[in-house]
């Protein structure tokens, strides 16, 4: 009898530990949150039965409708409740990728200071911007109520002042502030003036990562234009993107950045109205019937391993090249570095030495979906570097999308 109470015993035991230990892995490998595409099956170990709220209990979620959020009890041997969580449903997105170079033409809301001087007069050497207490990264937005976009227009106000206060409305890290601004007479050619260095234009070359048909949309770069100067990203007051090709490049070396040698040419491809975080925005003019769209891969479903990318560094003609994703950080800070990858198409190594200056936005393709774009280079390594998730891409693209039709109604 004692032999058998204490098999019983050892018994509940392990039984016991059994169960604690299968609620524990449950907690620790079904997350708070599932994301889950419309059709897709819901998958969960053997181990345990799931039910959604309503929905009938299936093991697919089907009849869900797009971007809807559901209830999910899980239980183990249909008898231990074990977790809760919460399932988004999302609609599957189709783009259609690109790699093609395009030219970049940006002009700033406002002007950009990128610097300070000092201006010599009668008396003594003093520095304006300075004295009114004017920073390196500010935007310089209106001078007296009236608005201010290029570099000629802040001249004029400052010159023609007759040497009186001025008020600078300026946006300094997205605050508005008013300052008061003494400008200075020069006593090199009797002129008043500012002693700012200022930006109101920005170009360059980069890639387009995909086209939205439905919305007639483009997306590209996968980061932000910023000022070389000051780092800030640029404020977009108009600008329009140009087709372009590659007539050479400076090959990235360790410690060296390469650059495509891009050329404008006289296409105007669309209109920017966006430049953000993750890349710059805007209205495509004309898409091709011809071109295929393909899946948007969610965050979950890419996976470390080969892949490719598709980008223009010989000519005006995209092609596809071999990397491999190196890491993927699913719940990182930045919203622009999402993956580590590497080049090992030596096709493309010859040609640039791997990423370079030109190929941000070349949009990255595995198990035939739009994953992600390149966004930057490891300067010590230009074999590798960072890309940015698409669907943070077309996150953003939706909100553009959201802001044109606003507009329109």
């Amino acid at each position: 009898m004692q032999k058998l109470l204490k098999f019983l015993s050892i018994s509940a035991s392990i039984l016991c530990f059994m169960i604690f230990a299968a609620i524990i892995y449950a907690d620790k490998v079904i997350p708070d949150e599932v994301f889950i595409s419309q059709t897709q099956e819901l998958k969960i170990s053997n181990l345990y039965t799931f039910e959604i709220s309503k929905l009938q209990v299936t093991k697919t979620v089907s009849t869900a409708n797009s971007n809807n959020e559901y209830e999910l009890e899980v239980s183990l041997l249909k008898a231990i409740p074990v977790k809760s969580s919460k399932i988004v449903v999302t609609q599957r997105r189709y783009v259609i990728p690109s790699g093609n170079l395009f030219g970049i033409r940006l002009y700033t809301d406002g002007v950009v200071i990128v610097g300070t001087d000092e201006v010599t007069t009668k008396t003594s050497t003093i520095n304006p911007a300075k004295n009114a207490g004017l920073q390196q990264g500010d935007i310089i937005k209106a001078i007296d109520g009236k608005k201010i976009s290029s570099n000629l227009e802040l001249s004029q106000a400052v010159q023609y002042s007759d040497g009186k206060t001025l008020e600078f409305l300026v946006k300094r890290n997205g605050k508005t502030m008013v300052f008061d601004f003494k400008p200075a007479l020069s006593n090199v050619d009797g002129k008043y003036k500012a002693g700012l260095w200022v930006r109101d234009s920005s170009a360059g070359v980069g890639t387009i990562t995909y086209i939205d048909r439905e919305n007639m949309i483009f997306a590209g770069l996968g980061h932000a234009v910023c000022d070389i100067d000051t780092g800030e990203i640029m404020p977009l007051l108009s600008g329009d993107i140009v087709s372009a090709s590659v007539n050479g490049a400076y090959k990235g070396a360790n410690g060296t950045t390469g650059e495509l040698c891009g050329v404008f040419e006289n296409k105007v491809l669309g209109t920017l109205l966006l430049n953000g975080s993750t890349g710059v925005y805007g209205k495509i003019n004309s898409i091709s019937n011809s071109t295929k769209e393909i899946p948007v891969a969610m965050q979950y479903e890419i996976q470390q391993g080969p892949a490719k990318i598709i980008a223009t560094v010989e000519g005006d003609k995209p092609e596809y090249y071999d990397i491999k994703i190196n890491k993927i950080y699913q719940n990182g800070d930045s919203s622009e570095k999402n993956m580590t990858i590497e080049i090992t198409d030596e096709r493309l190594i010859e040609k640039t030495g791997g990423i370079v200056q030109g190929m941000s936005g070349s949009p990255i393709i595995q198990n035939g979906m739009l994953v992600g774009a390149v966004t930057h280079v490891f300067v010590n390594n230009p074999l590798q570097g960072y890309a940015i998730f698409a669907e943070n891409m077309i996150s953003t693209g939706d909100y553009l999308k959201d802001i044109i039709t606003k507009q329109a109604s």
